[in-house]
């Protein structure tokens, strides 16, 4: 397994109230096998490979949202969470060790997005990524972005890069019109170093929608991945479009957990 560099997104999870249908659900859009872990979790294999690409959870709390987590690398997670907190964010969840696996933590920005963090033990995260059927890109949406901007600069050292609107996905009609690039530090930022980005969640949405993360896997076709997901019981929420960076379409499971998928650009 390849190390990630600090503040990489390393992980995603998905959290269930059914995770035999679940399994159903992204075994067919996919084509993911899983292995059974410790308790109501389930890790996703690619096809193919075997290779580790995400993992499923029997939510143990009815309370909790059917929701797609990302995860950060960090090497010294008790300074990441110290960051969070001096930034002005929430820490959720204290560092909790995962047994051999390593440490996790989950937080909330200053606009309330939640994502976790991830210290390495034996499992690093992705054992694959930007192939079909593996993770490819992460973005938070917000009402605050001057608040969230800074934090997530000071938290994960991230250089950004504004993008033109005019070059911007829009996936729900609003959401893209004010656009960054994180970059990790020591690289040249712009879209050939990118590890995610923050949109902007404008007036064009209700006010209760909350902050959130959207997490996006590489399929081979984004129109059949979406008729696919329409015929295992899940819907679309943006149809399929083009974008500079190739096609996608945003999309909710059989159970609600929203996420998207991204065809890239003919060679």
């Amino acid at each position: 397994m390849a190390a990630f560099a600090r503040s990489a997104p390393c992980w995603a999870d998905v959290q269930l109230p059914d995770l035999e249908a679940g399994k159903r659900f992204y075994g067919g859009l996919f084509g993911w096998t899983f292995r059974q872990g410790e308790g109501p979790y389930a890790d996703a294999h690619g096809r193919g490979d075997g290779k580790l690409v995400a993992a499923l959870a029997a939510k143990r709390d009815g309370r909790l949202p059917t929701a797609w987590g990302i995860y950060f690398a960090t090497d010294d997670i008790a300074d990441s969470v110290g960051r969070i907190r001096a930034a002005g964010g929430q820490v959720i969840t204290e560092p909790v060790r995962a047994g051999r696996a390593g440490v996790l933590a989950q937080a909330a920005d200053p606009g309330g997005a939640v994502f976790g963090l991830w210290q390495a033990g034996e499992r690093e995260g992705f054992e694959k990524q930007n192939e079909p059927g593996s993770f490819c890109w992460t973005e938070v949406y917000t009402r605050q972005k001057d608040r969230v901007d800074p934090f997530y600069e000071q938290v994960f050292d991230f250089r950004s890069t504004d993008l033109d609107a005019r070059d911007t996905a829009d996936p729900g009609g609003g959401m893209g019109i004010d656009f960054r690039m994180w970059s990790p530090a020591g690289t040249e930022p712009g879209p050939d170093t990118a590890v995610g980005g923050r949109g902007v969640i404008t007036d064009a949405f209700p006010a209760e929608m909350p902050s959130y993360f959207l997490t996006y896997f590489a399929v081979a076709d984004c129109d059949a991945a979406a008729e696919s997901a329409v015929r295992l019981g899940g819907r679309v929420t943006a149809r399929p479009f083009d974008i500079p960076h190739g096609r996608m379409a945003v999309l909710h499971d059989d159970q609600g957990a929203f996420f998207a998928v991204l065809q890239p650009p003919a060679s």
